[in-house]
């Protein structure tokens, strides 16, 4: 198909001229038979005057090819995938030499593999889908709806980096993964690429016209947002990850492996090489955190869209249209509280599956701050909220059976503009949904509520996580229920 969607066969017209009437969309008196001025060999409306000559692939964009060096970059990946999986006792075991030959055998079919992928790597845009064919044996072609799409990201991992190059990354609503990773591009096509795509989803101030964009457009949509929003500290940042309890129970666990070697008066290497090992695994959450978030950044484009930057290692600049954001969390740590410290994420449509921790199901929006910080990130992000404003009321006392210890912690609230749920005794978290992004509520009983008369009403959202008041009394439940959808409806209507 083309882009103006007629078949390669079938030329599109020519562009609208009013000074030549048969070019001008619409019907025309010349164009009925009878009528003044009708002549037989006349055009209808979309097809070309007469002596026309077609020319073959006009209107259609050719497939494009990912860059030359992205089978080096794919197949280093994989080849320190397959290095970490052999584990110390292969090393042990055949030794350093044929361990290395080993490698080496591997790394040549893994590049050979990555060569063959890439030849058979596509992509180009077609009216508003992303199309992308791949494989040799088992052929792969997807089309993607670009007005589904939620976010672009551009990240670029250590070696992409040295090479000049990055990663395109889409998120998809009802996404469970990121739909079509394109591994690698220059940078400079990477940010042409990403300002075409979500100038075709009809969302952005810009319009068509970032498709045609010059090439300075492309250099400036990697860089820093032109309204600055927050940026972290560093020295924030490490003293925050140091306040985990990974970090702090992480001197009683190497005493105790210590006080082991000691005592058994046994020091293999194997064995020394496996405690470090699972050291590193111990501190590697907190050390992923502290690389990811390095000199965070967050502001507003020329479009008001949310523009992140962030990462030491892997550095990832990612655009997030405000209207796509479901939920903005809130959640103050046990061990950051004597240091006022919290931090936001936000769950964006297209990133699903709610698991705690898990930094795929939602993006960070403030690493760590206070509370003046957050008040203003909030108020940006979900114009009209204040955070220190936002009042909930607890669960009925009888409730307690269920909550013998953490009762007074849970809460929820409806404020002009969005639902407010809060919860967590030892981590503190709120979650604010706007109305306008709610797409179900749930009202849900077990059978110790039933016996109590409580029920728990689930607010759902397009980002996989849901406003969440518990064991409420039923009739409030219902009330509440009733409330969100009401101002669900309205928010819609009203264009919030």
């Amino acid at each position: 198909m083309t882009s103006a969607g007629l078949p390669p066969s079938v030329p599109p017209g020519p562009s609208p001229d009013p000074a030549h009437p048969s070019a001008v969309p619409g019907p025309h008196p010349e164009h009925f038979p009878g009528a003044p001025g009708w002549h037989a060999t006349a055009p209808p409306p979309g097809y070309p005057p007469p002596g026309w000559q077609a020319d073959p692939g006009a209107g259609l964009e050719t497939r494009q090819r990912l860059h030359p060096l992205s089978p080096l970059l794919s197949g280093a990946k994989s080849i320190v995938v397959i290095v970490a999986a052999l584990s110390w006792q292969t090393l042990s075991q055949l030794g350093t030499t044929h361990f290395a030959m080993l490698v080496a055998i591997l790394a040549v079919g893994v590049v050979i593999f990555s060569v063959i992928g890439w030849y058979n790597t596509g992509y180009q845009v077609i009216g508003r889908e992303l199309r992308i064919a791949e494989g040799l044996i088992w052929r792969r072609n997807r089309a993607i709806p670009l007005d589904r799409l939620q976010s672009v990201e551009l990240r670029r991992p250590l070696l992409a980096q040295l090479t000049g190059l990055a990663e395109l990354r889409l998120e998809v609503v009802g996404g469970g993964k990121t739909e079509a990773p394109l591994a690698y591009l220059t940078v400079r096509e990477a940010g042409l690429l990403r300002e075409r795509l979500l100038a075709l989803s009809a969302r952005t101030q810009a319009g068509q016209s970032a498709s045609v964009a010059e090439p300075a457009a492309g250099a400036a949509a990697v860089t820093t947002a032109q309204a600055p929003l927050y940026r972290v500290r560093n020295r924030d940042l490490l003293i925050s990850q140091l306040l985990t309890p990974q970090a702090f129970f992480l001197p009683i666990g190497v005493a105790w492996v210590v006080t082991q070697f000691v005592m058994e008066g046994s020091w293999t290497f194997v064995g020394i090489a496996s405690t470090v090992t699972a050291m590193a695994g111990v501190l590697l959450q907190p050390i992923r955190r502290v690389l990811g978030d390095w000199d965070f950044q967050l502001g507003r484009d020329r479009d008001r869209r949310l523009v992140l930057h962030y990462g030491l290692v892997e550095t990832r600049n990612q655009v997030v249209p405000p209207f796509r954001v479901q939920t903005v969390r809130v959640i103050w740590p046990f061990l950051w509280r004597k240091a006022r410290w919290l931090n936001l994420r936000l769950d964006i449509a297209g990133y699903s599956g709610p698991e705690p921790g898990d930094d795929k199901n939602s993006d960070r929006l403030m690493p760590v701050g206070d509370i003046a910080t957050a008040r203003s990130l909030v108020a940006a992000v979900l114009p009209g909220v204040d955070l220190a404003t936002l009042a909930t009321s607890p669960p009925p006392a009888r409730a307690r059976w269920l909550h013998p210890i953490g009762l007074r912690f849970y809460g929820a609230g409806l404020t002009p503009d969005v639902f407010v749920t809060r919860q967590g005794r030892v981590t503190r978290e709120v979650s604010l949904v706007p109305y306008a992004r709610l797409q179900s509520v749930r009202v849900v009983q077990g059978p110790l509520q039933r016996r109590l008369g409580l029920a728990t009403v689930y607010a759902d959202t397009a980002g996989g996580r849901s406003g969440v008041a518990r064991d409420r009394d039923l009739a409030e439940a219902w009330a509440l229920a009733e409330q969100l959808a009401v101002r669900a409806r309205a928010a819609r209507v009203g264009g919030s």
